[in-house]
């Protein structure tokens, strides 16, 4: 029928462009100079806003790595919240200095939430306007000791908004952590770096990221709700005609999830929550993309464009169609088919890309090479578990829940 061949249609052009885009930046990243950010004063004072949950076993760390910055520290804040803590997350973070809000909410429950929560307090203290840019981590984080510096000099170049480069603390645990680990180096590496030669805006990834005092002021503090804010938060600022900026020299390291169970879970709420803010801002991108020619918004709308959602969709409508005579099953199952070759495909340009990731980055990578070659193997299967994770998003509810760190 006409409308499985327009989905037919769509998938094929969506697929296509995303895998063209993504071939165009792993090239851009080999071949163009990345772009650096000049040497500037250290004269800028900076917030950084953690919010943590029952987090005592890790936190610890995260704030001696902001306090043994090569920026001088009389210019960093740190703000802890401990959100629904029931360890002695706060009594840590006071001890070593923090200012620690403490949240009891459990019918607002997220990370989302506590920002606001704790952006209010600061806002309401008058502490908000002695601060230059509010820095945002995650309680699992470490920094690398020049992040600050490095940061200071790509925001003092002019951007408002900026993300950094995210590594990870155990990358070699298992297949579960480099896949995670993989994705993320990846992103940095190709996608951003990219970006920033193009002078397209990039996207913030969850943590390791900094906004403006006048950022935070237009949006009354933290007003990003959904399961991805994060995700909610770039679309925000592109539709506002901001340029996230990128910082490759600025490194965080982050904690994977080590099971996957834990990697499931995580994965759900995001497919969920890609498609919530695919639901919010999707229309809205794709008209800015329109009516102002901005290629960001074409970017973000192939980010967050639920392509396994409408796969799903599309096998539901030819299965249905198929038992009710409007198509035949023999052409059902040949699209099927020719599907089933298109995943093969996409393991081995998996494997590929897991490969170029680590030649490019191998210095950064603490892994050995016999685990490196593992891991290029089982990239695929960490990948391709997305189809599930993604079919199961269109109808879950899923929450959000703590994991457990092992402070590495």
């Amino acid at each position: 029928m006409a409308l499985l061949n327009i989905l037919d249609v769509i998938l094929m052009i969506l697929g296509g462009v995303g895998i063209l885009y993504q071939a165009v930046c792993i090239l851009t990243s080999f071949f163009a100079k990345p772009v650096t950010f000049h040497d500037a004063p250290a004269d800028k004072h900076f917030a950084v806003l953690i919010s943590a949950r029952n987090e005592e076993s890790v936190v610890g760390n995260l704030i001696d790595s902001v306090r043994a910055q090569s920026y001088p520290s009389q210019l960093v804040d740190i703000w802890l919240v401990a959100d629904n803590c029931t360890d002695d997350t706060a009594g840590l973070a006071r001890s070593k200095g923090c200012h620690v809000v403490e949240r009891n909410n459990l019918d607002e429950v997220g990370k989302g939430y506590a920002l606001t929560y704790l952006l209010n307090h600061i806002i309401d203290s008058e502490y908000a306007r002695t601060y230059d840019a509010f820095f945002v981590f995650d309680a699992d984080n470490l920094l690398d000791s020049h992040y600050i510096e490095e940061m200071n000099k790509a925001y003092q170049s002019g951007f408002k908004i900026l993300t950094s480069y995210r590594n990870s603390k155990n990358f070699a645990e298992n297949w579960v952590s480099s896949g995670s680990a993989l994705w993320y180096i990846r992103e940095s590496r190709f996608l951003n770096s990219s970006r920033m030669v193009f002078g397209s805006s990039c996207h913030v990834g969850g943590t390791g990221f900094m906004f403006s005092r006048e950022i935070m002021e237009r949006n009354n503090g933290w007003k990003f709700h959904l399961l991805t804010e994060d995700l909610e938060f770039t679309m925000d600022s592109v539709l506002h005609g901001d340029r996230i900026g990128y910082c490759g020299t600025a490194i965080l390291y982050d904690e994977q999830p080590v099971t996957f169970r834990q990697s499931w879970r995580q994965r759900v709420r995001w497919s969920k929550g890609f498609l919530q803010v695919f639901r919010y801002y999707g229309p809205d991108l794709i008209r800015r993309a329109i009516r102002e020619r901005d290629f960001s918004a074409v970017d973000l709308t192939l980010l967050i464009c639920p392509f396994t959602a409408l796969g799903a969709i599309r096998v539901f409508l030819g299965a249905l169609f198929a038992a009710f005579g409007f198509v035949s099953w023999g052409g059902q199952i040949a699209a099927l088919s020719s599907w089933a070759s298109g995943i093969a495909l996409s393991i081995l340009t998996m494997m590929g890309l897991a490969a170029l990731t680590i030649v490019a980055e191998r210095n950064r990578i603490g892994a050995s090479n016999k685990e490196l070659f593992a891991y290029c193997l089982s990239f695929p299967i960490y990948m391709l578990s997305y189809i599930p994770i993604s079919f199961m998003a269109i109808f879950s509810k899923p929450e959000w829940k703590p994991i457990q760190h092992k402070g590495q």
